[in-house]
């Protein structure tokens, strides 16, 4: 009984491999995938990653970038908003702005711009955002 349920479970989970741009290849244009992504190649625009990207060695990135996690060994030029973990690795030059829950950044790197801790740039219920007008308490519960 129990063993096909378990059997219909793993069918109904798609196991993905991870995407890749290998080195020499130049993308223009918005990626969004639903599972992990590599670059080892150019990408020109954005990529948007409901999993964890990898930035190898000889990857670039200008533009945006929007993931669950990132580990960036490259070069990056852009805007970048990882959920949960970004690690910046010591063969890492990113210039941009970063919104993130948690950073490791290890020694080498090179990191120019501002980094926002913030929860991964989630706005959490009931919190105003800065400069946001709030309520009087005797207005709120009339």
């Amino acid at each position: 009984m129990f063993k096909k349920k378990i059997d219909m479970a793993k069918n109904n989970i798609a196991e993905t491999k991870p995407n890749n741009i290998v080195s020499g290849t130049t993308i223009k244009g918005e990626i969004i995938t639903n599972g992990d992504f590599r670059i080892d190649g150019t990408l020109i625009g954005s990529i948007n990653c409901k999993g964890k990207i990898v930035i190898g060695q000889t990857g670039t990135i200008e533009g945006e970038v929007i993931c669950q996690n990132a580990d960036i060994s490259g070069k990056i030029k852009a805007q970048i908003k990882v959920e949960q973990l970004l690690t910046l690795k010591s063969t890492s030059e990113l210039n941009g702005d970063v919104i993130t829950n948690k950073i490791s950044v290890e020694p080498g790197a090179r990191f120019t711009g501002s980094c926002n801790m913030d929860g991964g740039g989630i706005t959490k219920p009931n919190t105003p955002l800065p400069n946001e007008p709030t309520e009087s308490k005797e207005k709120q519960f009339k």
